[in-house]
């Protein structure tokens, strides 16, 4: 672990992972809070719907929130939305009827704050790309960390005597978050980079296209599961399960997200996606035959261990791929039609488990990440720039930093 006890010794590193975790934490409630809270009018399709219209809200507007950061910077897009989203999310606890609800879930998602976009490009600047697969894996792990204890809260205040209490709580965490990530030196300091004199379109460029084709299968099939989880567990009679597998999905996570970050740098960026990619297919096919209890915790945990890999080598090979002048905004856009078939995938992930089988919604997941690998397979030339070791240099110091040590 000492490459990690020597990435905390860079000032911004302790900056970025404190200040947008409160706001991280409201992300990870928000899909089952809002789950919950719709789930009020007897339906868990249109529970899944409202969930779905949300995140097809956010993800629509994601590659425009992350081109106005590259053009003009992350202070004002985070002052103006945080709040926005945290009011946002009162309105719908309040609401009690079944349209309007529908209605206050998708403008909630439009007002999005971008968080995760706006943290992603401050880590070159805060350690420098040597150092980005460690920072990423960080992140992850605290993306992780966030999304284990997201679920727990929001599970526990919606069930608990005070339901309302999970919206009003993640509006809270969004305001002390998102608005502790505004203020910060390193945010008002950041500068978008130089655009290229010759900008080719974003569309155009056949890394992106490719990881636009991967991205629709794995939105889809994990918006499904993710509303085939909770969906599962209340059909069943045992809703307050959905933490303990959520739970255990997000701390494996975090063990896999660090574990990606001290792989050796003689591996590269999509030699190791593709083969931890293989294994998260594998892993996967279990899914379909458990049942929510610890046959679906043990699972949902082995899921979790490899996707937390997985996002470290994936930040990798965007940050080799993408064109100069596009932190934000290649990644914007990617979720902006990963997050639409997410939501598609969440509001038919309801009412595939009311209707048919949550142990069928299951295995439409396994099947979109089997073809998201057999994409990334047979697409792998326009990724090229990410299949590139680094110098001899930079794999000597790759090699002490994970060599064995007493200290």
């Amino acid at each position: 672990m000492k490459r990690y006890r020597e990435l905390f010794q860079f000032p911004n590193v302790w900056v970025l992972v404190l200040s947008a975790f409160p706001a991280r934490v409201a992300y990870g409630m928000v899909g089952l809070a809002i789950f919950f809270k719709v789930s009020e009018t007897q339906s868990i399709t249109v529970a899944g719907i409202a969930i779905g219209l949300n995140a097809m809200a956010g993800s629509f507007t994601a590659g425009i929130r992350g081109a106005v950061m590259d053009k003009y910077g992350m202070y004002w897009p985070l002052r103006l939305l945080v709040p926005a989203y945290a009011a946002m999310m009162i309105a719908l606890n309040l609401s009690h009827d079944r349209t309007s609800m529908l209605i206050l879930a998708t403008v909630m998602g439009l007002t999005a704050p971008p968080i995760n976009l706006s943290v992603r490009p401050m880590w070159k600047d805060a350690v420098g790309p040597d150092w980005l697969r460690t920072a990423y894996a960080v992140d992850t792990a605290v993306m992780s960390t966030a999304g284990v204890i997201g679920p727990v809260i929001a599970t526990t205040l919606a069930l608990s005597s005070h339901p309302g209490s999970a919206l009003v709580t993640a509006a809270a965490f969004m305001l002390i978050g998102g608005g502790s990530l505004a203020v910060t030196k390193i945010a008002r300091n950041w500068q978008p980079e130089k655009q290229p004199e010759n900008k080719v379109p974003m569309w155009r460029l056949k890394p992106l296209q490719l990881l636009v084709v991967e991205g629709c299968f794995i939105g889809f099939g994990w918006g499904v599961f993710d509303v085939a989880v909770p969906a599962f567990a209340k059909l069943e009679g045992v809703p307050h399960r959905t933490a303990w597998i959520f739970t255990a999905m997000g701390i494996a996570n975090i063990v896999g997200g660090l574990l990606g970050g001290l792989v050796s740098k003689k591996t590269t960026p999509l030699g190791a996606l593709r083969k931890t990619y293989f294994i998260w297919f594998i892993v996967s096919l279990p899914m379909a035959f458990t049942y929510p209890d610890w046959s679906m915790v043990i699972g949902g945990a082995l899921l979790g261990l490899v996707g937390g890999a997985i996002q470290v080598f994936y930040w990798e090979v965007m940050e080799a791929v993408r064109p100069q002048g596009s932190p934000s905004g290649m990644m914007g856009w990617l979720w902006t039609i990963e997050g639409t078939l997410m939501s598609i995938g969440s509001a038919s992930g309801g009412w595939i488990s009311e209707k048919f089988s949550p142990n069928l919604a299951m295995g439409i997941t396994t099947i979109c990440i089997g073809c998201g690998f057999i994409i990334l397979t047979i697409g792998r030339g326009r990724l090229y720039k990410a299949n590139q070791l680094p110098s001899d240099e930079a794999d000597l110091a790759a090699m002490k930093d994970n060599a064995p040590t007493t200290s």
